[in-house]
């Protein structure tokens, strides 16, 4: 084994490791970490298979496999930018809700204070 291939092993072991154990402690809800947890997985499958990885590169078009595990990356984060932008979208709405309903709490607070009735 090369020096480069045991180093991408332990370095995508790690990785897996250090989502585990934030899922582990709490600091990370296991929605969020899937896609972690999935490129890790792949990046230590292609790093223990080097075979596959040249197999897939050459599949794929690319003459320098490295240049594929760029892509993979690249798509990883691509997944990971868009899963992030639907979760912050979905929370901007859900805040605008709970602001315009803690409005008309208020506005009703308001009216039955006026009405002495509190």
């Amino acid at each position: 084994m090369q020096l480069v291939q045991v180093l991408s092993i332990i370095v995508s072991a790690l990785i897996f490791l250090f989502v585990i154990e934030l899922i582990r402690r709490g600091a990370f809800k296991e929605k969020y970490a899937l896609l972690w947890l999935l490129a890790s997985v792949v990046l230590l499958v292609l790093s223990i298979w080097r075979r596959l990885l040249d197999y897939l590169a050459l599949m794929f078009g690319f003459f320098y496999p490295p240049s594929f595990l760029f892509l993979l990356g690249f798509g990883f984060l691509l997944l990971i930018t868009l899963h992030f932008s639907i979760v912050i979208s979905n929370l901007s709405e859900k805040n605008k809700k709970l602001t315009q309903e803690l409005g008309l709490i208020r506005e009703e607070i308001d009216r039955i204070k006026k009405a002495g009735k509190f």
